[in-house]
């Protein structure tokens, strides 16, 4: 009950309660929110600071900056969504305060898009190598089922692309990268998407930052090529899935295209399926699923690890072709 009061009061000031509306829209910066309230940043930070104390609401570092978004655990996400909830859309205050949100929301979507322009030649030319990421998606999502998915961890999120075909099953998603471009293309396409049950932040691979058992399925799409120990981040994976969580992982298999990691930082050229099911086992998983996408000079591969007693789908090894 002393954290229930404690949080009902922390949420008991006009300014409080503006930015626990725009927090429940979106995950902003000190700066963002300054500029969407018109006051001064020592100000919202005072404000901000109490209400992380109360556990209304959590910070989060991204580089220099400093991200604010409701809080993850039970009590202050439902306390803030029953709240806000009470605050009327046509309100003049909470109406003012969303539509400078949407100007803050298009300068974010701009600036992503010139990253994204810049670096645009580089990832059609390695998608012109291998089946089409609609079919790739496709087998992703027929891998993971229809059932209801209660949070999932997308490592090394990209542009939030498995967060945004997956948000319709789930009841929360996170994204992690460690590049600050990127995690702005992600923001930008969920908010496009008009997205609300996935937020991203600044992360590494092998050290999440979350508590043990903490989500259902983790995916690693397209990263472990990149990666300096590809075993460390699935085992640190499996460190953070619940006991019946999976992990789904999307790599090339094995191939020669030199110049990816000359060219573009692959440090991998392509995984075998024994060597992706052993570090699977050695991190605490049974069975493995895997599909394999032939298309092009790259053939995509699929694996979906489940807990020993969970089972993933009938077929344990299938090729599909282009």
């Amino acid at each position: 009950m002393e954290n229930l009061l404690a949080a009902l009061k922390a949420a008991a000031e006009p300014t409080r309660l503006r930015l626990l509306a725009l927090l429940e829209y979106n995950e902003l910066t000190v700066s963002e929110l300054t500029q969407i309230l018109g006051q001064s940043q020592p100000r919202v930070s005072r404000h901000l600071k109490l209400m992380a104390e109360a556990g209304l609401v959590e910070r989060f570092s991204e580089g220099t900056w400093a991200f604010y978004r409701v809080a993850d655990q039970a009590l202050g996400r439902t306390l803030v969504r029953a709240i806000v909830d009470l605050i009327t859309e046509e309100d003049p205050v909470l109406a003012r305060d969303l539509e400078r949100l949407e100007q803050v929301k298009a300068a974010r979507a701009e600036a992503a898009a010139a990253y994204f322009s810049e670096n645009a030649a580089i990832w059609d030319t390695i998608r012109s190598l291998y089946m089409p990421e609609a079919e790739v998606e496709k087998v992703v999502l027929d891998l993971l089922g229809a059932e209801p998915i209660g949070k999932l961890l997308d490592i090394g999120t990209g542009t939030g692309r498995m967060l945004s075909i997956c948000a319709h099953q789930i009841d929360r998603g996170l994204g992690v990268d460690m590049n600050r471009e990127m995690l702005a293309v992600a923001r930008a396409n969920l908010d496009q998407a008009q997205i609300q049950n996935c937020q991203v932040r600044q992360g590494d691979m092998y050290h999440l930052g979350l508590p043990a058992a903490d989500v259902d399925v983790a995916v690693i799409h397209q990263v472990l090529h990149f990666a300096e120990d590809p075993a460390a981040a699935v085992q640190e994976a499996a460190r953070v899935l619940r006991p019946e969580g999976r992990l789904l992982i999307v790599d090339f298999a094995p191939h020669t295209l030199e110049f990816l990691r000359t060219d573009h930082a692959h440090r991998r050229l392509g995984f075998a399926d024994d060597e992706v099911i052993g570090w699977c086992r050695s991190a605490g998983f049974g069975d493995v699923t895997i599909r394999h996408l032939i298309g092009g000079e790259l053939t995509v591969t699929v694996w979906l690890a489940a807990r020993p007693g969970r089972s993933t789908v009938p077929s344990p090894i299938v090729k599909e072709n282009a």
